[in-house]
């Protein structure tokens, strides 16, 4: 059945590369009508979350948020599908890193870098930064059980370059790097539901008690890395742009937790201004505070 699935969805892939990605988003905008009023695909999490984050917002401007949600939710599936046959130069062209130069420095300085990410815009996409560097780029993600599909998005991850790495295997990896003196950057999309056994430390969160992972400082310390925020904008339909934001060039120097605080006020910050970009599917607030 497994394989079943996964050759009905490389079927559909394959029939979509044919077509050009404005055509593909001609396909988004009924698949938004579809995954909104007809199925409501997880419409009670998004309805949930939206009033606990924003609870001094009406409804109607939480339905508003959720509608843009939805409508951007379905363009990332196929811009995510679309990446699978992306070429370099329109990867360049789509996906604007504004200052390379700050990531290159302290790569080019030997050092390693921990990069932090939620899942806000279209995070698959910005596996497209080994573009910008002539270095290691770790993408760090937790392997799928389906091995067609698993083979399907380390494909799409490593598509320029990039090197998945499952979350696993990291601290392995990044230590053996360290010891010889290779550089790198490790990116970590850290805004997951932590495991209930693992939970070690909770933040107010848009508006909520929130656990978080803490697996990208946990290595940022014992490595003493550079430590940065990939702080991104959607600047149009197709078109976004990725800024490298320093939080720390002394990991190691930081009170525990502070790291994760810091990043984790800046994708809040994100959200707020923007707040149809993130991804109100997820149950982060699946875990209560006792």
């Amino acid at each position: 059945m497994e394989k079943t699935g996964y050759y009905l969805f490389r079927s559909f892939t394959w029939i979509l590369q044919r077509f050009p990605l404005w055509f593909l988003y001609l396909i988004s905008n009924l698949f938004y009508y579809v995954a909104f009023y007809i199925i409501r695909y997880r419409r009670d999490t998004v309805t949930i979350n939206l009033a606990n984050s924003f609870p001094g917002k009406t409804k109607q401007q939480r339905d508003l948020i959720a509608k843009k949600f939805y409508s951007h939710f379905c363009d990332t599936v196929f811009e995510t599908l679309y990446f699978d046959w992306m070429s370099e130069k329109e990867a360049r062209r789509r996906i604007k890193y504004v200052n390379p130069e700050l990531l290159n420095g302290y790569l080019n300085e030997g050092r390693q870098v921990v990069a932090f990410c939620g899942h806000y815009n279209n995070w698959e996409w910005f596996t497209s930064v080994a573009l910008v560097t002539s270095h290691r780029i770790y993408a760090v993600y937790k392997k799928i059980k389906n091995p067609g599909f698993e083979r399907f998005y380390y494909n799409l991850r490593s598509r320029f370059g990039a090197m998945p790495l499952e979350r696993g295997d990291t601290f392995k990896q990044l230590y053996s790097d360290h010891q010889q003196g290779v550089p790198s950057m490790s990116a970590f999309v850290f805004d997951q539901t932590p495991r209930k056994y693992e939970i070690r430390h909770w933040i107010t969160f848009l508006n909520q008690d929130t656990p978080v992972v803490l697996g990208a400082e946990k290595i940022a310390h014992k490595l003493d890395t550079i430590v940065i925020f990939l702080y991104s904008r959607k600047v149009r339909r197709g078109h976004y742009e990725v800024e490298f934001r320093l939080v720390t060039d002394k990991a190691k120097s930081l009170p525990q937790y502070e790291i994760t605080d810091t990043c984790s006020a800046i994708l809040e910050q994100q959200i707020l201004d923007q707040p149809e970009f993130w991804l109100w599917t997820h149950k982060r607030w699946k875990h209560k505070k006792a």
